[in-house]
Parts: C-alpha cells; structure tokens; sequence
C-alpha cells in the first residue's frame, strides 16, 4: 500500500492511498468463491456455478462491498501509519477503480490541533455565598401550592394573574383577518400571550364585560400582513378565575414526595433540596467562570469545523426534544433551528473539550472513584429508590463514562481554582440560581 498526505489548509489534509491490484482482486475471488458454495441458478447443481458465470451475475455487487471494506480498512492502516488523528468522517474520491488496476482514492478530512498550553492563572473568579432563609422556603412552598391549586369562579373585577374565559374577534380596516379570533379562550392576565395591550386592557373587567381594544401590533411580529398594523379587538368577558391555592395537607405533601402528614416534614425536605439546587448552582457558577477563564487564555487554538457542525446537531436535536419534540428522518431541523442558533455555543464546547482533555494529561488528575460515587450519590438522592439509580449507573458503561468524565472536569477546575484570584460576594437564593441560569445560556 502507497500512501501520501498533503496539508491542503489549516487542519485539512488530503491523504492519498493506493491499494494492489492484486490484493482487491484476490479479495473479490475469494468472495465469490464462497458464495458459489451456496448459490442456486438454473441449470447448475449447487455449488458447482462456474466462477465465469458467479463474475459475470455477481462480480461487480461483490467487487463493490470489497471496496468498501478495503477502502475502509486502508484509511485506517494510512492513518496509524502517518500518525494521524482524523476529526470528523473523511470524504472519500475515487481516482481508480477498475478491476485489474490498483485502487487509487484520496480522502480529505480534518485532523485534531496539536493543543499547547497557556497558564491559565490570576484571573477573577467570585463564589456566591448564599443563606436560605424562612421567607425562601415559603417562596418555594406557594410555587407548590399554585402548581396544585385550582382555578376558581369569582364575581369581582379582574386583576393581574387572573384568568378570564373571552369570546374575541379582531379586525383590521373593518375586515377579520386570520387567527384574530376565538371563543371561550382561556387566558391569564399579565401572562404574556396576547399582543401588547390587550391583557392590560381586560384588567378591571368583570363577568359579562364587553369591551373594544384597539391594538396595534408589533413591528416584529411573525406574520407579514399584521407587522406594525393597527387592529380592533372585540372582546366579551365570559368568566373570571382566581388561582386558589392547594392548602398545605396531605394531598399536596404526598404530591412532591412526602408520605408524612407533617408540615415541619415538608418545610424540611423542601429546604433539604434547596440547599441541595443551591450547592449545584453556586458549584456551577465557580465552574462556569474557570471554564471561560481557559478559553479567554487559549484564543489562538484552531478547532476543526467537522467537530463544530457535529456540535451544533447535538445541541439543534437537546433544543428540539427539551420542548417536546421528537426528531424524525424526514424533519428538516436546520429550516426550524438554523445553524447560527447554535455556532458560537458550539464553538466554545469543541474549544473546552480539547482543552480540558489536554489539561488532564497535563495535570495528572484522575477520576477517583470515590469521587465518582459521591457524584452519582448525589444524584440519586433526589430519587424515591437512591439505591436502583446507583446500580444503574454502574450497570451502564456510557452513563459511568459521563460521570467521570464530569469528575474529571471538576478536578481540572479544581486545580486551576488554586492559581485564581477568589472574591466572596454575598447574595440571596433566587438571585444566586438567576445568575447560574443566566451563564448557561
């Protein structure tokens, strides 16, 4: 086997590969030979299909999986032997093909960057220190309580988070247009879902209310016909509804968990999993600002772009299934979720993953199980059965190799966290998580 390479630019190389004649078309006859054994034609007892005959109806089907697999296996012996770290799948050109000559084929393809290392100390970084107080544990609770409660008929006006039953019907320059209208609309006031105007302009109605808006509509609204037009809403107040909250009992201990018709229970295990959100978040903070810290120190680091478009479906497909979607062969996700959606985001991933991959070769640090099960412990707590979802874990390769790999992140972070200029800064427990959810956006 012949094999050249060429840089053809930045991380690109072109390998190109000849393969014997002889070496494919002793493959292809040994093939056909093996199948002669258990082919049946007209006219010829079985096994005993002249080899002219198998060529001429099977050759060139068999010639086509040998090729296959020898451009497959010669790709990986070429690689290996010029030590080459390929990203992404290579794109393969025939040069020559033909039976009695030898195979000749270029593949282009991306390689991985030689990853050298930068200090990457004396930078910022503030840890969030937080206390959960009674009034937050109350917060929480009232979320449960209106999660649980019901709506309920009321015979006053309607006030901002209440909801009213409405017939509407919208029309612009005297005529209806399309989705203008519906009838026994169940809408929450102050919720957003509406044009600008038209749920503040149902504050103060009650049951029976008729009542005019007239509304334009945004500038960047989706539709090309309503964009910045000026329309008339009709609407009819059927019925108003105030949430009435689920009274803390059984029923609504049992809901998130808690078997004990106790409320100190309750309070308990609710403030037991919000310190527990809280440790993640202020964990997860910390993490975040190490985790920019290497990228800002590495901004010459070239990253093949086979592992960003990789990057960027795997983040297209965890946006479309987080809102309830199931990806399909024939969905066009790209026309739904175009790839700019999702670039920089990925850039920055492929960026830390080389990185922080070199960095613990570099460093030594390893995944100590210990670590490894306190991680998936910590994990479990949140289960009914701790123990089912531990045996889980080390029951499945794949979910054990994402948890270390995650400890092996946090060892990284650790070590650097040592060469780093650490400020405390005091805050509250929603203001602690906002800002955690706000640095994974």
């Amino acid at each position: 086997m012949q094999v050249s390479v060429e840089t053809t630019s930045g991380l690109e190389r072109k390998l190109t590969v000849a393969v014997p004649a002889a070496e494919v078309d002793g493959e292809v006859d040994k093939k056909l030979a093996e199948a002669s054994k258990n082919v049946r034609l007209p006219g010829f007892r079985p096994g005993k299909v002249p080899m002219s005959v198998m060529k001429q109806r099977f050759g060139p089907g068999i010639r086509q999986e040998v090729l296959g697999d020898v451009i497959n296996r010669s790709f990986q012996d070429a690689v290996r032997s010029e030590d080459l770290r390929p990203a992404g799948q290579p794109t393969i050109e025939g040069k020559s093909f033909e039976a009695g000559r030898d195979v000749e084929y270029t593949a282009t393809f991306e390689v991985y960057p030689a990853v050298v290392l930068n200090d990457v100390k004396d930078f910022a970084v503030t840890r969030l220190v937080c206390d959960i107080e009674d009034s937050d544990v109350d917060e929480i609770i009232e979320v449960f309580q209106k999660q649980q409660g019901s709506l309920e008929a009321v015979e006053r006006a309607a006030e901002s988070g209440d909801t009213v039953i409405i017939d509407f019907e919208g029309t612009k320059d005297g005529e209806a247009f399309e989705g203008g209208s519906g009838n026994d609309v169940s809408l929450e006031l102050g919720s957003g879902r509406m044009i600008p105007g038209f749920e503040d302009g149902l504050v103060g109605a009650v049951a029976g209310d008729s009542r005019e808006l007239d509304l334009t509509f945004p500038d960047d609204y989706h539709a090309e016909e309503l964009k910045g037009a000026a329309v008339v809403f009709a609407v009819t107040v059927k019925e108003v509804k105030a949430l009435e909250l689920a009274p803390l009992n059984a029923d609504l201990f049992a809901a998130y968990g808690v078997e004990e018709n106790d409320e100190a229970a309750f309070r308990g295990e609710v403030k037991k999993n919000m310190e527990r959100e809280l440790k993640s978040a202020i964990e997860g903070h910390v993490k975040q600002q190490v985790m920019d810290a290497i990228v800002d120190a590495h901004p010459e680091l070239e990253i093949p772009s086979s592992l960003i478009s990789q990057e960027v479906d795997t983040l297209r497909n965890q946006m479309f299934q987080q809102f309830g979607g199931a990806v399909s062969p024939e969905m066009d996700l790209k026309s739904i979720l175009p790839d700019e959606m999702f670039t920089e985001r990925a850039e920055t991933r492929v960026k830390l993953g080389l990185l922080v991959s070199e960095m613990v070769q570099s460093l030594g640090v390893r995944a100590e199980p210990n670590k490894v099960r306190e991680f998936i412990e910590e994990i479990a707590s949140t289960y009914q059965d701790p123990q089912e979802v531990i045996n889980w874990y080390y029951e499945d390769n794949d979910q054990l190799l994402g948890v270390e790999s995650r400890v092996l992140e946090d060892a990284v972070v650790e070590k650097l966290l040592d060469g780093a200029n650490v400020e405390e800064e005091s805050t509250g427990y929603q203001d602690a998580l906002q800002r955690t959810r706000a640095q994974q956006q």
